[in-house]
């Protein structure tokens, strides 16, 4: 298996960038909607993420890192010599959007996909590229899209022992509320497990109170949660409500202490919360993208090609893509038997965001997954938590 030279791979990104990231191929318009190769036009690699709409900067930080692997990759040689090509298919975190996204850029031609990032549209989106003859790298947490495709993205039943015990042991909460977006499959189920997990680690959970997006406030809520006394209130919401949930706790001055759930981890929840109430409430995430070993480089290349940091998501975006990239070397095109086969196969694979030991034959989500408690430093710059990481023993 090839695995990723980061060095090598700064040195060639700036020269190819231009023309890889930004240009379209008119072939790929009557491209095939199998995944059979055609000698005559590039490799056609879908992102599919939140890249409009409440969730953009999610979705951005996704492409960012798809079009930096594709850079990568074409400074190399592409894939099985031919150049690599992104296509951006915006679902907006909206299942029925995605959907119909999805499908046109099916039809369009596809060799593969990276993403969806949104559980709730996955649920509708990877079942459609699985028809098509495509393999996923998915990013989606929730259990329920298990075995749709492959993914470097921890999963709900990984995450939940990990918030558990930073609630329980790291915090020292003795109850929880739960504040959770009712609108979402991936923070109704993540919240019903943590309910679950908190229960049995002898947490007592005093209320559960499901929100929709689009409130300008969520201060009503914190409020009704926190009149039982709770240690904690964990928000098991996106970022942008996260964000305000954080801020209304801050504002108030509420007791509790706060933390946020992994769909919430991304740079728009300091955005949205303000510094001060951001470093109030940690955020169940990854490492941050500095925070990696060896990513220095890797980070001063992303400088070099975007105004804007990377999000939590550009690192995995980048792996997605490049990984997808070796098992099709591996597997010599994009057949979905070979292909699943050559993701099966794989070992100790090195990227940005660290070591893939291999994927679960069942399920393909990837072991081990690196789930850390983060916090943004003073400049607002997410790291992971060194009170936690000391707690816990956390090491890369």
């Amino acid at each position: 298996m090839r695995l990723m030279r980061h060095g090598v791979a700064a040195a060639g990104l700036l020269v190819l960038t231009p023309a890889v990231l930004f240009a379209c191929s008119s072939s790929a318009k009557t491209a095939s909607t199998t995944t059979t190769t055609n000698p005559a036009r590039t490799i056609r690699i879908g992102l599919e993420g939140p890249l409009t709409g409440s969730q953009k900067e999610t979705g951005i930080g996704m492409l960012d890192g798809a079009r930096m692997a594709a850079a990568h990759l074409n400074a190399n040689g592409g894939i099985l010599g031919k150049k690599v090509e992104i296509v951006p298919i915006d679902d907006q975190a909206d299942p029925e959007i995605g959907d119909k996204a999805a499908k046109a850029a099916i039809a369009s031609g596809l060799d593969g996909v990276v993403g969806p990032y949104n559980s709730g549209a996955g649920l509708k989106t990877l079942p459609r590229y699985l028809d098509a003859g495509l393999v996923p790298i998915r990013l989606t947490s929730s259990d329920e899209t298990a075995g749709m495709g492959f993914t470097l993205q921890p999963m709900t039943s990984q995450i939940a022992p990990v918030a558990t015990d930073a609630v329980s042991k790291w915090l020292g909460a003795k109850s929880a509320a739960i504040i959770f977006d009712s609108t979402q499959a991936y923070t109704k189920a993540a919240a019903a497990k943590m309910k679950e997990s908190l229960t049995t680690a002898g947490v007592r959970v005093t209320d559960s109170e499901a929100i929709e997006p689009g409130a300008k406030t969520y201060a009503s809520t914190v409020a009704k949660v926190a009149a039982a006394k709770p240690d904690l209130i964990y928000v098991d919401t996106y970022y942008p409500e996260g964000g305000l949930i954080a801020k209304a706790m801050y504002d108030a001055k509420t007791p509790a202490k706060c933390l946020a759930d992994y769909g919430a981890y991304d740079n728009g929840f300091i955005a949205a919360a303000g510094l001060p109430a951001a470093r109030n409430c940690p955020v169940v995430g990854v490492p941050a993208p500095g925070d990696f070993p060896g990513s220095a480089p890797l980070l001063k290349t992303f400088a070099s090609l975007y105004p804007n940091a990377p999000n939590g998501w550009a690192p995995y975006a980048y792996d997605s893509v490049n990984i997808l990239a070796d098992a099709a070397t591996t597997a010599r095109g994009f057949a979905a038997g070979p292909l699943t086969a050559a993701l099966k196969n794989i070992t100790n694979w090195k990227g940005w965001t660290g070591t893939v030991a291999g994927f679960e034959a069942t399920t393909g989500n990837r072991t081990p997954a690196s789930i850390t408690v983060d916090r943004p430093d003073a400049k607002g710059t997410y790291h992971v938590d060194a009170g936690w990481a000391a707690a816990t023993h956390f090491a890369y």
